[in-house]
C-alpha cells in the first residue's frame, strides 16, 4: 500500500513531466498547451494510482472482486486517444496538430509510468520527448524537402497539355498526378494536378507563367 506521502511525490512529479512538455506547446502556439499537457499526466499519475489500489485490495483479501490493474490504464490511453482527435485540425489542404497529439498520447503513457513507480521511465521518456520536440526542430528545418502543390487550371478545349506541363518542368518540378474534368457545355478542360517541388520554389512565378498562356481561363493554387 502506498503512503500518502509516496501519492503526492507521484502526483508532484506527474505534473513536473506533463508541465515541461506543455511549456514547450505552449511557447510554440499549439492547442493543447502548458494546463493541457499538465492535467493529462497528472490524470494518468492519478488513475494508476487508483489502479494500483484496487490490485492491492483485491491480492489482501481473497474475497474482494479481483482487478487487473492493466485494464484501467489502457483505459486511460483510449479516453487520450479523444481528447488528440481534438487537437487535429484539418486547414486546406494541411492537417495541423499531429505532434501535439503525439504529446498528449506520450504524456498520458509517462504519467501511467510514474503512477506505476517507473520513475527514470517517465523521466527519460520526458527528456526524450523534449529533445525531439527542441533539438530535431532545429534539424527537420534544415532538411531539404520537398513540397507538394495542388493546382487546378480551367482551359479551353485546344490547349496542348504539354504547354502547361513545361511550366513545371521549367522550375524542375514534377508532375505526380492529373485528373480530368470536361464541361461540355462550356467547352472547357479542367486540369486537377499535384506537383512536387523544392520547398523555395517561386509559386507567383509559375503562376504568372501560366496565366500567360492564352488559353488558360482560371488557376487555383493551394498546398
Amino acid at each position: 500500500m502506498l503512503s500518502e506521502a509516496e501519492i503526492i511525490f507521484r502526483l508532484v512529479l506527474g505534473a513536473i513531466l506533463g508541465g515541461v512538455i506543455g511549456f514547450e506547446r505552449q511557447v510554440h502556439g499549439r492547442q493543447a498547451g502548458f494546463r493541457t499537457q499538465l492535467i493529462v499526466c497528472v490524470a494518468s499519475v492519478l488513475v494508476m494510482i487508483v489502479s494500483e489500489y484496487y490490485h492491492h485490495l483485491s491480492v489482501m483479501n481473497p474475497s474482494y472482486v479481483r482487478v487487473d490493474p492493466g485494464r484501467i490504464a489502457a483505459g486511460a490511453i483510449t479516453g487520450i486517444g479523444f481528447i488528440g482527435a481534438g487537437a487535429i485540425l484539418k486547414m486546406g489542404v494541411t492537417i495541423q496538430g499531429l505532434t501535439t497529439a503525439a504529446c498528449l498520447w506520450m504524456v498520458s503513457a509517462i504519467g501511467l509510468a510514474v503512477g506505476a513507480g517507473l520513475y527514470i521511465a517517465g523521466t527519460a521518456a520526458s527528456a526524450l520527448t523534449l529533445f525531439s520536440l527542441l533539438v530535431l526542430r532545429v534539424i527537420e528545418r534544415r532538411m531539404s524537402k520537398l513540397a507538394f502543390k495542388f493546382i487546378t487550371i480551367t482551359t479551353d478545349e485546344g490547349i496542348a497539355e504539354e504547354e502547361i506541363g513545361s511550366v513545371f518542368k521549367a522550375h524542375d518540378s514534377r508532375t505526380v498526378s492529373t485528373d480530368y474534368e470536361r464541361d461540355l457545355l462550356k467547352g472547357e478542360i479542367t486540369y486537377n494536378i499535384t506537383i512536387s517541388l523544392k520547398h523555395d520554389a517561386p509559386m507567383k512565378t509559375i503562376l504568372n507563367e501560366l496565366s500567360s498562356i492564352k488559353s488558360v481561363k482560371k488557376i487555383a493554387i493551394k498546398g
